[in-house]
């Protein structure tokens, strides 16, 4: 839809434009291109326009040099300066395009002529004289294109978020996905919120973690704290999930945060024994890192959080450097936080129960996620299944049947 979507920009800054040339791939894999002439009534009403269309991934007949200013003083830039897109991304310098490295959206270019390279930075991270593309010459966008890979979620799912899909189908590409994932070595990431302990779903997020299939984990104190009180008590902020609803003290997540705080840390609660099962549990046994984001709301925290926000989004941005499948479980600010931090050309799947969070996502630049509207409690136990089936040494979790009742009449 690139040229759909450029032509609906010019139309809408009032802009015209004329066809010169238009040649349409025969097959599938043919390459499909238009060579549009774009008029303005003035050189800065064009310039507005073709900042735009150079966005949605047209490029110039010519191609210019990009050009760059050093940075002014540390966390300023430059006037002019360019701001990315999620898309892959190229500057041509020195006549040959270099790539941009990791690249997130709204962050900027810094280039090193000398070594050929061009690395994205967030404006608190540039430095006093680093050279910051301006403009748009000389920047070149790749757009995702259609998935040719076979039907699969990212295929399968074309229309806008609704809890109508057939849920079991959706689920069983997704497994496929992530299988085909791992067994290409890709690097699966999973962004997880507290909603997971609460409606019962650590066993098998545990279980996902035991099977290889989540490569770190991002989250915040909350479902640390939720999976060890899951974990040692029974229960998730004073519930009761074994039995029928039931209301508890509730005072055993501050009982959990008092464990952890004995101990120093999730790794020596581990290794003290106490802690013997759970998401964390398996994390540190297999040596899959996590990074937990502190927010002040937090209880605690406990100390393996970190509470320095410029911190926790660098350790974000180091975990999910070469990430090829994101999988975001019932967390609105992570998930979009993280979305934020991902070309467009990384597979994301976002699971919730509100169809809200999802539309947010893709609202905020992550386009290429993949909504479904479902209860994480009953999407995790479906998806470990798949992700089982092959397994002949595949067991279910010990786990209550009144929980699975629960999860069925949910």
């Amino acid at each position: 839809m690139i040229l759909t979507k450029i032509l609906d920009e010019i139309m809408d800054q009032q802009g015209d434009f004329e066809f010169l040339e238009f040649r349409v791939g025969k097959k599938k894999f043919d390459h499909s291109s238009a060579t549009i002439r774009v008029m303005g009534r003035s050189q800065k009403h064009l310039s507005s326009i073709l900042g735009e269309v150079y966005r949605l991934g047209a490029t110039s007949p010519e191609t210019p040099e990009a050009t760059y200013a050093p940075a002014p003083r540390d966390g300023v830039l430059p006037d002019d300066f360019y701001s990315t897109s999620n898309h892959p991304t190229s500057v041509y310098l020195g006549g040959s395009w270099i790539e941009v490295e990791d690249l997130m959206m709204d962050k900027q270019i810094v280039v090193e002529p000398e070594r050929r390279r061009a690395l994205c930075k967030p404006i608190a991270e540039v430095k006093e004289g680093d050279l910051v593309i301006t403009g748009e010459k000389g920047i070149r966008i790749r757009p995702p294109e259609r998935p040719r890979e076979g039907v699969g979620v990212f295929e399968f799912m074309s229309s806008d978020v609704s809890p109508e899909k057939p849920s079991t189908t959706i689920i069983r590409d997704v497994a496929k996905d992530l299988r085909r994932t791992r067994e290409e070595g890709g690097k699966i990431v999973v962004v997880a919120g507290p909603a997971v302990i609460h409606t019962g779903g650590a066993p098998y997020l545990a279980r996902m973690v035991e099977l290889g299939y989540v490569d770190a984990l991002l989250s915040g104190n909350a479902l640390a704290v939720h999976d060890v009180e899951y974990a040692l008590y029974g229960t998730s902020l004073g519930v009761t999930l074994d039995h029928r609803v039931k209301r508890m003290e509730p005072r055993n997540h501050i009982a959990a945060i008092n464990e952890m705080m004995k101990a120093g840390s999730l790794r020596a609660l581990v290794e003290s024994g106490k802690l013997s099962k759970g998401i964390f549990y398996q994390l540190v046994s297999r040596g899959v890192p996590y990074v937990l984001a502190g927010s002040i709301r937090d209880d605690g925290p406990i100390p393996d959080v970190i509470v320095s926000s410029s911190e926790a989004r660098a350790r974000y941005r180091e975990a999910v450097r070469d990430a090829d499948f994101v999988i975001m479980l019932a967390s609105t600010l992570h998930s979009i936080a993280v979305g934020n931090m991902l070309s467009s050309s990384v597979k994301i799947v976002c699971v919730d129960i509100n169809p809200a969070v999802v539309t947010k996502l893709s609202d905020r630049g992550t386009s290429q996620a993949v909504g479904i509207v479902s209860d994480v409690g009953a999407f995790l136990p479906l998806l470990v299944n798949e992700l089982s089936a092959a397994s002949d040494s595949w067991r279910q979790p010990t786990i209550s049947k009144s929980l699975l009742q629960n999860q069925d009449e949910a």
